[in-house]
């Protein structure tokens, strides 16, 4: 089975990719492009994906970066090959040939780009990492490195829909706390429960920063198995393990 790799009009001709679990080497509830060299799969079917992956954004396999993820707001600039992984949930460059590469299993993966100026960024953000600034902290390095706020434009790719994000009234409470107007993206669920529109509010947040634009391809990675990797889905299945998706650009 070939790649299926979603792409952004927006971030176009940037070479750049959301990656669903399909054409990989990996199996059993791995099955398909599982690119998580954190996870229990065999090493050398994530080493192999993520090799197609390369070729895919036409970079070696050295050249595909990736970060310890550890849902932070923490961001790292990326001018050659990491010779190990730095704890962090963010990555920009101005390198060409670097290509950012971000995990996720219904976290959101934001790619980011200034053309004109030449400069890339991604990030990963879950809850945490959303609420504790992680997508404006990559703005903020995008610009350190010659970018101009006004040019970037952002794009999350698929991760859990309100639909499928139940919450307790603790989870809203802290939002809450944090900025009351953040009840807005909480609807009613079951008896004790919310459900939380978790891209709603990270393009809110993001349209906040005046970067140019900021999108979702409108891909729940819940509801939609054949093509997409969900821890929460995996938590409901008892699995053993799940997969994890990557999202890619490079200049």
């Amino acid at each position: 089975m070939t790649l299926e790799i979603l792409t952004s009009d927006t971030l176009a001709p940037l070479r750049h990719g959301f990656f669903t679990r399909r054409g990989g080497a990996s199996s059993g509830v791995f099955a398909g492009l599982n690119c998580g060299q954190g996870s229990s799969d065999q090493a050398a079917a994530v080493a192999t994906n993520r090799a197609r992956v390369a070729e895919a954004m036409g970079v070696g396999p050295d050249h595909l970066q990736s970060v310890h993820q550890v849902h932070s707001p923490d961001v790292v600039t990326v001018t050659a090959p990491l010779s190990d992984k730095p704890k962090a949930d963010g990555m920009v460059s101005a390198t060409p040939g670097m290509a950012l590469g971000i995990l996720t299993a219904d976290c959101q993966p934001v790619l980011f780009a200034d053309q004109e100026a030449g400069v890339i960024g991604a990030c990963h953000a879950g809850w945490r990492g959303a609420r504790d600034g992680v997508m404006e902290a990559t703005i903020d390095a995008m610009v350190a490195l010659g970018a101009q706020r006004g040019g970037i434009t952002a794009v999350i790719g698929p991760c859990i829909s309100q639909a499928a994000y139940e919450v307790g009234m603790e989870f809203v409470e802290g939002f809450v706390d944090d900025d009351p107007e953040s009840a807005r993206f909480f609807a009613g669920g079951a008896e004790g429960k919310a459900q939380f529109d978790l891209p709603g509010y990270s393009l809110a947040r993001l349209r906040e920063t005046g970067i140019a634009s900021a999108e979702w391809t409108r891909h729940c990675t819940y509801s939609d198995p054949d093509r997409f990797f969900s821890y929460r889905r995996s938590v409901h299945a008892k699995d053993a393990d799940y997969g994890r998706l990557i999202s890619v650009i490079t200049l």
